[in-house]
């Protein structure tokens, strides 16, 4: 599809040591894509939004709503890189224990989970002493397989069984491909045997499907005769494209006469140069054009490796967990409801397009150019309550890399009323960051209310509702911005007053209130029911037009009081309380612990 300059990374996500992969030019050139909302397919699935690894041992961690907020899918693992190894050296207990963890916890939070048998074995890129059928002995490796299958019975859960990862690689199966193939048809054979309602997944070769690719044909011929084909067929793409990998699987699997279609899971995507949200959305627009399930790849080690949601956090000094940019493309992705639309892709950008009742919503991946990305929407008139007197409002965002860094959300490039022609219009949207994903959200032209964080500038902590309270009367504070609903607000226009909304707090869906409508510098900043007509609950956005702030900095003023939302005391302390004071002018101090970063304006 587009031009993806790479070295082939032939090892898995768990092994990075002594990885070099030389980042690719911009080319600099424009390109346009084409949406056209009257050809419309499935309802959404999130068939991209699942990983490898990425919580912590004991399944504890990364809080719920970073899963949640990108509707969860899916996460492969089997107790990875925990010190005593796995079976082969006596160490099969705590990696069990992890695994049984991490999998009842993916499937509290709506996920499933993939089982690593290789990984239990302790076949994780680590020198081991022994491989299953070593000699030509299996009765080490059939105990095994008792011992997982009675582990997974006794936990009463259901899994999918992903057979052994990347057995075409030295790293991961250090042996003849026949004696691969031999733990392959006697996996498959127990595993069906013990749980004929389990799925069962392979090969997960670090390589994608060619009619020209030595061990990927074997592979198929192999379970083709002897009756051992897996309910979900599975690869690697790192690099790769899913759309071509699809094709080329349709062909080897329709040659030999092995059905389909059947699920295809490319269960590790996204090298470590494609880990950004630029190269993120291109993939989930891919596999979701593709019809293929993705789970992106984790290259971390150690820690990192049961940590971090593979690498879509951070964690800054204090151990709290951040969103990177990365994060905010799947959150985007799980905010797309309703039906797919038809989107014609350019050389270098893929996007992923929806349709709902009142909105409509465009995420755009690249990653490989800068320039100016035409974006012509067609066929306006076939979405529902969005067009008004032949007039949409489009709001266009990036979603910045950060340099892989933590980023505390979207920022807003444009908002803006614009008028079609022949039912359509075209965006141009200013790429200039080779990392970086675009978004484009259409709503009524009416509709003048956006989603954002509020930034305290002095502390760099988002406006937050303590512990996601639901109570009225709950003091509002700053805290480490997570991304969570708990600190995403939608500021909501105030008829006939300029610059002026009620702040509502996504998650509770109450007010930003001064409480008991005071006057008083030091009044508490809550939330409380929202109230029709309410002062108190009505914020003027004051531009802060000096020290060399950014253009989304502002003061929030009551109306009622014309006092600001202050972080009290200039405290840079997580879960500092917010208040209201008399707001500080140019040259009378320092007004940042007054100043608010409204990225979503």
């Amino acid at each position: 599809m587009r031009t993806r300059i790479r070295s082939v990374i032939a090892a898995c996500a768990l092994a990075v040591t002594g990885l070099v992969v030389p980042a690719a030019p911009a080319l600099a050139a424009d390109e346009a894509i084409t949406v056209n909302f009257a050809t419309t397919g499935a309802s959404p699935t999130y068939r991209a939004s699942g990983w490898i690894y990425g919580m912590t041992e004991n399944g504890t961690g990364p809080a719920d709503h970073f899963y949640r907020d990108v509707k969860f899918r899916a996460m492969r693992a089997g107790g990875a890189q925990l010190p005593s190894g796995g079976w082969v050296s006596g160490g099969y207990d705590r990696r069990w224990n992890s695994t049984l963890a991490q999998a009842r916890r993916t499937i509290a939070l709506g996920g499933q989970f993939i089982l690593l048998p290789h990984d239990l074995w302790g076949a994780d890129g680590a020198g081991i002493s022994r491989f299953p059928g070593d000699n030509g002995d299996w009765t080490d490796y059939d105990n095994f397989l008792t011992r997982v299958i009675d582990d997974v019975r006794a936990a009463g859960i259901t899994v999918q069984w992903d057979l052994w990862n990347e057995p075409n690689i030295t790293l991961f199966w250090n042996r003849p491909q026949s004696q691969y193939f031999e733990l392959w048809r006697r996996s498959y054979q127990r595993v069906r045997a013990a749980f004929p309602g389990h799925l069962i997944v392979g090969p997960s070769c670090a390589c994608v499907p060619s009619t020209s690719h030595a061990f990927w044909n074997a592979y198929l011929d192999f379970i083709k005769a002897n009756n051992v084909v897996p309910d979900i067929i599975s690869w690697h793409s790192l690099p790769g494209d899913p759309v071509a990998n699809v094709a080329a699987a349709n062909t080897t699997l329709n040659s030999r006469g092995i059905p389909h279609p059947r699920p295809y899971q490319i269960n590790e995507y996204g090298a470590p140069d494609e880990q950004n949200p630029a190269d993120g959305a291109w993939y989930i627009s891919r596999l979701e054009r593709a019809g293929a399930d993705g789970l992106r790849a984790h290259w971390g080690g150690g820690g990192n490796l049961h940590n971090d949601i593979a690498n879509l956090l951070i964690r800054n000094s204090a151990g709290q967990h951040q969103p990177k940019g990365e994060w905010w493309v799947y959150r985007f992705y799980a905010s797309q409801t309703g039906q797919s639309v038809a989107v014609t892709p350019s050389n270098s950008y893929d996007a992923y397009a929806t349709k709902d009742t009142g909105t409509a919503r465009v995420l755009v991946g690249g990653g490989r150019t800068t320039g100016n990305l035409a974006v012509t929407l067609q066929r306006l008139d076939t979405t529902s309550g969005i067009v008004q007197n032949n007039q949409v409002r489009a709001i266009v965002q990036r979603i910045p890399n950060n340099n892989g860094g933590a980023v505390q959300g979207p920022v807003t490039i444009s908002n803006s009323v614009v008028t079609l022609s022949g039912n359509a219009v075209t965006l141009n949207l200013p790429n200039t960051a080779i990392a970086d994903a675009l978004t484009v959200t259409l709503v009524p032209p009416s509709d003048g209310s956006f989603t954002s964080v509020a930034v305290a500038q002095h502390s760099q902590q988002c406006l937050d509702n303590p512990n996601s309270s639901t109570a009225n009367g709950t003091v509002q504070q700053q805290f480490y911005c997570e991304g969570g609903d708990q600190q995403l607000w939608n500021f909501v226009p105030v008829s006939g007053v300029a610059n002026t909304y009620t702040v509502v707090n996504r998650q509770s869906g109450k007010c930003l209130d001064v409480n008991g409508v005071s006057t008083a510098d030091g009044a508490a900043v809550i939330q409380w029911t929202c109230t029709s007509g309410a002062q108190n609950q009505q914020f003027t956005l004051r531009k802060v037009t000096y020290g060399g702030n950014d253009a989304h900095d502002y003061q929030l003023l009551a109306r009622h009081s014309g006092k600001c939302v202050d972080v009290s005391t200039i405290s840079t302390a997580p879960r500092a309380a917010v208040h209201q004071w008399t707001c500080v002018a140019a040259g009378q101090g320092s007004p940042l612990n007054q100043t608010w970063r409204i990225w979503g304006r």
